[in-house]
């Protein structure tokens, strides 16, 4: 069947009840940066935090009983997991639920919080997919596939027709793409209800499966990517047509651009991302001239970030905006040194996070000694003005280019 958008109209009625009514909220200070009129699709705030527990109802409550009895199956890497994980709950169907063996503790402990049986398998979904036919083959199980599904597709569209109910003067739509379910159902509607309003879709440099494919070009991918909700080696058959003929562009995005929209979504609009939904924002950061001065919606598609990562991506970001930095600076081993470093730091108002001695390597000499500080600064400028300090103190000092390496 080809979904249209009185499918995904009659998919809302059904939803009622089943899933939140996600927020589409203004982002000012976000706005002022990429020079555009940010809304934000908070879908991280959906049930089992993602977009995903739109389509898996769908195509769950479609399910006979001798289905339901027998259980459902689906490989995810984490989102889709755990949406068939809490809807199977909820209706008292058996799940197996097959992970990609990387994939983040918390969404495994997550998913298995709701009752399904986790399998580990694989490095990405593609490579879990000969399991879950085993699987199929030996109990009966029904397949919830991700993406590659009208019915699930149909669900993950309301997420567009709740942005565009609430927000009439959108020029743009900007929608992360992993296997097209999610924008192929947005872009289904709002091209019924808004035929000339931009739509891009985004990939990563590491993953661009879906505009490969589109162009008609061999797929070649790969890599660790921290969007690894959207690394899919290989697009559905039902919404590669979709994309094709309703999406206007899908737009590449690197690594970097991924951490530093997920560490703008929290510092700047206090909004918890994933790397996959927060590529929506890296778009729009690498395509400046694209978007400026426009209104433009964005679809932050889910919220489930490792604690770790998402500390290691914070500090990351501070250190590459100057705002974290490393100094080497080198002493005579004598009392009274380490003193005059931290009055030095302080006087300049440098906030020190980390402080220790390097003594033992052949290459600093038996009577000195060389200090590494990590130093919280307001930026690049104040960094300066800290290093001058020092070096009018008489150290020797160097600003250490790995400073989110400490």
């Amino acid at each position: 069947m080809a979904v249209t958008a009185s499918d995904i109209r009659n998919a809302a009625d059904l939803l009622d009840g089943q899933i939140i009514r996600t927020p589409f909220v203004a982002a000012p200070m976000l706005s002022r940066t990429l020079g555009c009129e940010l809304m934000l699709k908070l879908e991280n705030l959906q049930h089992t935090s993602s977009f995903k527990a739109r389509g898996a109802f769908m195509a769950m409550q479609a399910l006979g009983a001798e289905e339901r009895q027998r259980g459902v199956i689906t490989m995810s890497a984490g989102n889709h997991a755990q949406a068939v994980a809490y809807h199977a709950m909820n209706m008292g169907i058996p799940a197996v639920i097959v992970m990609p063996a990387q994939t983040p503790f918390a969404k495994v402990s997550r998913t298995r919080a709701f009752g399904a049986e986790v399998v580990l398998e694989g490095r990405n979904l593609n490579e879990c997919e000969g399991l879950v036919s085993q699987l199929i083959e030996e109990r009966g199980l029904s397949l919830i596939h991700p993406y590659d599904n009208e019915l699930v597709m149909t669900g993950q569209g309301t997420a567009g027709l709740e942005m565009l109910t609430a927000c009439d003067d959108l020029d743009a739509l900007v929608v992360p793409i992993g296997g097209g379910g999610l924008i192929g159902g947005i872009a289904t509607i709002a091209r019924d209800m808004r035929p000339n309003l931009k739509i891009y879709g985004v990939q990563t440099e590491l993953y661009p499966t879906m505009k490969l494919a589109v162009a008609g070009k061999d797929i070649t991918c790969g890599g660790e990517t921290l969007a690894e909700g959207i690394a899919v080696k290989k697009p559905g058959g039902v919404t590669k047509p979709v994309v094709s003929n309703l999406v206007d562009d899908i737009l590449l995005v690197d690594e970097q651009s991924l951490e530093w929209a997920v560490g703008s979504l929290i510092e700047q609009q206090r909004v918890v991302s994933e790397g996959a939904g927060a590529a929506g924002i890296a778009a729009i950061r690498q395509n400046p001239s694209l978007f400026a001065g426009k209104k433009v919606g964005v679809v932050i598609c889910g919220g489930n970030i490792d604690p770790r990562l998402l500390a290691s991506i914070l500090n990351r970001n501070m250190a590459s905006d100057g705002r974290l930095a490393r100094l080497r600076i080198d002493i005579s081993d004598e009392p009274g040194m380490l003193a005059a470093i931290t009055a030095s730091i302080s006087r300049c108002g440098g906030n020190i996070v980390e402080i220790y001695h390097q003594r033992l390597f052949y290459d600093v000499p038996a009577k000195l000694a060389k200090i590494d500080a990590v130093i919280e600064t307001r930026g690049p400028e104040h960094v300066d003005e800290i290093i001058a300090d020092l070096r009018g103190s008489n150290f020797l000092v160097r600003q250490l280019e790995d400073s989110s390496a400490s």
